[in-house]
């Protein structure tokens, strides 16, 4: 039995503060929450003492690439072998469970290396994030992530890449719905894959019990995913007003991912990325704001997402997410639940992960100072004084 006395806990669903707590765990699971003046702990537990910092869930990350190094140039890594994409995937996890975030969705990875190693993780070969992993996205020829998916043009096409996916292990089905900012001669604003082929991807997913993500920048592109039944849109840089109205009356998510173009427009030529993604970038950056700022006020699902690993979006750096999010007029406890309890949804595992209540996995952090007063404390990890996965501490 490990008992954790928190001095402040931030349960990841509702408004408010708990103090002087004490989470009781057992195994792999919180099995008891209550004041500490109602509770004797056994003379065998183990105690961890945090009565002058906050508690909090695991932080989850619904869009990560573990493959990629988050290089200003990603055009040299576009020929690595399946081993060097591993050993980058394994070591970008570290990093990223010892910053805090306890599951993370990969949305794409050449070789299905995510799907590989999630497996390992299963097998606790490695010690890493819980994965919820897409393998290959499935793109049109020539479209936005061709160069690492399944390309597909058709509705049978699209089915056989899905069924493809569903026989390798993907958890969830990445359906590329327009262009985007990092391949090269393909328009962020251009619809892709169409509607029926994603109408027919969509329910042949569904029909396996998976999940669909798609990546959607054009408005289009969004309507038509939409429309086809996604489960969550990927960026979402041109909504409108009847788009959002559609994604609150369906239930579909938003994973915004502000720190992709965030970190390009930052970071610009100067740093090396290349033109063509920087021009591509700074035409989205500030209707990318808009759009986040209308879902939000319009009561959109939102989860937290940073497509970690394009460029200067470095893994283990994924809670500058949560500023950016502030920044563009979240609050700071919506913002937490974006990515706690929120981003447990768009994953569809909030019954067991996101918040800190009994019968949940215990993964906690522990936390100096307040993040609801500076959601930025978040974003540095000396600021992490503990990380629990499962139960067992992921950093010391």
């Amino acid at each position: 039995m490990l008992v954790i006395k928190a001095g402040y806990l931030i349960d990841g669903v509702n408004d408010g503060v708990l103090e002087n707590q004490a989470v009781v765990i057992e195994g792999n699971k919180i099995t008891h929450i209550c004041p500490l003046d109602e509770i004797e702990i056994p003379a065998d537990a183990e105690v961890a003492d945090h009565l002058h910092g906050y508690l909090m869930p695991g932080l989850i990350d619904c869009h990560v690439h573990l493959c990629s190094p988050g290089a200003a140039d990603p055009r040299p890594f576009k020929d690595e072998p399946e081993a060097a994409l591993a050993f980058r995937a394994v070591a970008n996890a570290d990093k990223t469970l010892k910053a805090g975030f306890t599951t993370v969705r990969n949305l794409g990875s050449k070789f299905d290396v995510d799907i590989k190693l999630k497996k390992a993780i299963e097998q606790d070969i490695i010690w890493a994030p819980r994965l919820v992993a897409s393998g290959r996205c499935v793109a049109i020829t020539g479209g936005h992530g061709h160069g690492g998916g399944i390309e597909a043009d058709g509705k049978w096409e699209v089915i056989k890449a899905v069924r493809t996916l569903v026989k390798a292990g993907a958890d969830v089905i990445k359906l590329m719905a327009t262009g985007g900012v990092m391949t090269e001669g393909v328009e962020p604003g251009a619809a892709e894959l169409t509607k029926e082929e994603l109408i027919f991807a969509v329910a042949e997913a569904h029909r396996a019990g998976r999940k669909t993500a798609t990546h959607a920048q054009g408005n289009t592109g969004i309507r038509n995913a939409v429309e086809a039944g996604i489960d969550s849109v990927e960026h979402g840089v041109f909504l409108d007003e009847d788009i959002i109205e559609m994604m609150v009356e369906k239930g579909t998510a938003l994973v915004p991912t502000l720190s992709a173009p965030h970190k390009i427009n930052a970071h610009g030529i100067e740093g090396g990325i290349p033109k063509y993604a920087v021009e591509k970038s700074a035409m989205l950056l500030e209707q990318h704001q808009e759009s986040f700022r209308a879902a939000y006020k319009a009561g959109v699902l939102i989860g937290l997402g940073t497509d970690a690993g394009t460029p200067f979006n470095y893994h283990g750096s994924n809670a500058g997410e949560l500023e950016l999010m502030v920044k563009a007029g979240m609050s700071p406890m919506d913002a937490i639940r974006a990515g706690t309890h929120n981003a447990a949804i768009v994953l569809g595992l909030d019954h067991k992960i996101g918040r800190l209540a009994p019968g949940y996995l215990a993964d906690i952090l522990l936390v100096k100072g307040d993040p609801l007063k500076n959601v930025g404390i978040l974003a540095d990890t000396k600021n992490i004084v503990q990380v629990y996965l499962g139960g067992k501490p992921a950093k010391v």
